[in-house]
């Protein structure tokens, strides 16, 4: 019989599952299809309240969000960007015995079952806006394009001699990019600067994937379809969430399953509003697998978002899977 990883990887290669897989989360009596892995060195000084990434920027979070992270309001650790050099430091993991660190940070999943994404960071774009904020990001970019580009630099350098070692020790199933590059509306910034001051560092992580012959999964929320063709330039055949603020139907036409679509959920839709009725809950799940997954090329990944001992969450969370269960995983053999 398919495993779950198994019927996940081929989808992600643009071939016909054998039944719609659903990204992270495990359905009752089956391993999760998928499971995000970042080495633990990165992660040691988060807290459940934060605490600090590995660059030092410090984090906050909130029951509401599930806990999600996100830089402490008003409190950027740099102010100008030509001082980053003063300011930046990248940790020293010269000590790390990276065998033990993978065996503990894998020690929980089942390898037979469950495909290993590696993602190693938040991205460029989105690490400067942690750094010196939106407004002071966004105008370091405008402003002092060799500078940033100096740090990216820096960055990267730190970032590929992990993949390196990540790559050796942990031997990831897919390979994960992320930047968050857009809002809901737009891009945050021109093509021409992706192409120019984001872009190159991302096709240089991406080659780890490419090399390897893995598939490679990038990470963009919001209206960033502008990005796509360049994306499929360094190898990305996987995009997630695939937000609906984009021409998802479009782009299924137009790329097929070159481009696997892992997402279409609408995350700040009806089905996530308070009181949103069962049925309507249900309907949305049938309705994202009927639209995206006839023919392949689609990974489901709908979830709504609240605080993790809310009942009226858990209970949309418990119909996702249940309709999820009932209709994804016969999909294809209706």
């Amino acid at each position: 019989m398919l495993s779950e990883k198994e019927n996940y990887l081929m989808a992600a290669r643009g071939e016909v599952p054998e039944w719609v897989p659903r990204n992270l989360a495990p359905s009752p009596g089956h391993a999760p299809a998928s499971a995000w892995v970042a080495p633990g060195i990165l992660n040691a000084r988060r807290t459940p309240e934060g605490g600090f990434n590995e660059w030092g920027v410090e984090l906050v979070t909130t029951r509401e969000t599930g806990y999600m992270a996100l830089p402490k309001p008003g409190q950027f650790m740099l102010d100008d960007i030509t001082k980053w050099r003063d300011v930046i430091k990248a940790p020293d993991v010269s000590h790390i015995d990276w065998e033990a660190m993978a065996k503990k940070d894998l020690e929980n999943i089942d390898r037979s079952q469950t495909a290993v994404c590696g993602v190693m960071h938040v991205g460029y774009f989105q690490q400067l806006m942690n750094f010196m904020g939106f407004t002071e990001g966004l105008c370091a970019m405008s402003e002092e394009p060799e500078e940033v580009m100096a740090l990216f630099e820096y960055m990267s350098d730190f970032y590929c001699m992990m993949d390196e070692k990540f790559m050796e020790y942990y031997k990831p199933d897919v390979w994960c990019i992320t930047d968050d590059t857009a809002t809901a509306n737009n891009p945050f910034i021109s093509l021409e600067m992706y192409r120019e001051m984001v872009k190159p560092f991302h096709a240089r992580e991406a080659k780890f994937g490419t090399d390897r012959g893995l598939p490679i999964d990038m990470h963009n929320c919001g209206r960033c379809e502008d990005f796509i063709d360049d994306w499929l330039d360094f190898g990305v055949c996987v995009w997630n969430p695939a937000q609906v603020m984009n021409d998802l139907e479009g782009i299924k036409k137009k790329y097929g399953n070159h481009l696997v679509l892992e997402g279409c959920w609408d995350s700040s839709g009806a089905a996530g509003w308070p009181g949103a009725s069962e049925d309507l809950v249900r309907a949305e799940v049938r309705r994202v697998i009927d639209t995206f997954a006839p023919g392949g090329g689609f990974i489901f990944w709908g979830s709504v978002y609240g605080a993790p001992d809310d009942e009226e969450m858990n209970n949309k969370r418990r119909w996702i899977q249940e309709e999820y269960d009932a209709y994804g995983r016969t999909f294809y053999n209706h």
